[in-house]
């Protein structure tokens, strides 16, 4: 089986390429398809002679989004839907990783495939665009939900905390907010096992939720993190609005999964066992 992949040094297309197995990946990082040029990035999926399509490029800075909406609009919005379209003008299925903040984080029960969206802000916003265009484009396809996504690899919240928690004794971190940490390299698997079981059965298409488990706030995730690896550094809770950020983040990224399960197999991941993995693969690990 033979996989496009749309991006080469994210968080979750580094994990492609590490786990991808037996299955061939062509991968197309920005220096070819720059997701700003829609049209560039469609010629690689009307020329492939691959099997299915994953897009793992994304605008992923909340706050500079609101700042520069167009431009998160174009990479997460209008250039995934291109892409699907020409996917679905192929035949090829199409995965496409979105997010909970497409949701307004009220409450504090885990949204459903079926919840009602309602971003905050523009990243928000940008994501849900780029679903509702992977949906019109007709074909088989996934739009995968996941949230507080972290690796070994770029900027994430493990990182900071280790670079963080090493210098200091004390830190305040937000406790309101909760939710499911996510490693890129479960968000992969799901991903290569979503597109081998969509060509192999094209009426699974549709939209899901992947998230790790169990919910946390990350102030609670902070402390696991010093936890595991043997940082002595006490964390403090404080609300979200002692932290004040340009883009509003949801207080209630709960996600639930189980559609996911149900469906291709694949279960909740715990996030606990994938920190482990992450910090013994940044030299980080006491365990």
């Amino acid at each position: 089986m033979k996989i496009l992949v749309f991006g080469e040094i994210g968080q979750v297309g580094q994990e492609l390429q590490r786990r991808a197995g037996d299955i061939e990946l062509e991968i197309r990082g920005l220096d070819e398809a720059n997701f700003e040029d829609p049209a560039a990035c469609e010629a690689f999926i009307l020329q492939t002679d691959a099997d299915a399509v994953i897009n793992a490029v994304a605008f992923t800075a909340v706050d500079k989004a609101e700042e520069m909406q167009d431009l998160a609009e174009i990479i997460n919005g209008s250039t995934p839907a291109r892409l699907a379209a020409a996917a679905a003008s192929r035949g090829l299925p199409f995965v496409q990783i979105s997010t909970d903040y497409v949701f307004d984080g009220s409450g504090d029960q885990p949204w459903s495939v079926d919840s009602m969206s309602g971003p905050l802000g523009a990243y928000g916003r940008t994501k849900l665009s780029g679903e509702f265009g992977v949906r019109a484009a007709g074909g088989t396809h996934a739009i995968l939900r996941t949230s507080w996504v972290v690796s070994a690899h770029g900027t994430n919240f493990i990182k900071t905390m280790l670079r963080l928690g090493a210098d200091r004794d004390q830190l305040t971190i937000v406790a309101d907010q909760i939710g499911g940490p996510t490693p890129a390299a479960d968000i992969a698997d799901a991903c290569l096992s979503i597109a081998a079981q969509l060509v192999a059965d094209p009426s699974k298409t549709g939209t899901y939720h992947f998230s790790g488990g169990p919910d946390v706030s990350w102030a609670d995730f902070a402390r696991e993190i010093f936890r595991q690896s043997g940082l002595n550094c006490d964390v403090i809770d404080i609300p979200s609005t002692d932290y004040p950020t340009p883009a509003k983040r949801p207080l209630n990224s709960r996600l639930d999964n189980s559609l996911t399960a149900a469906v291709f197999g694949i279960p909740r991941p715990d996030w606990r066992a994938g920190l482990a993995d992450i910090l013994k693969d940044l030299g980080a690990s006491t365990q």
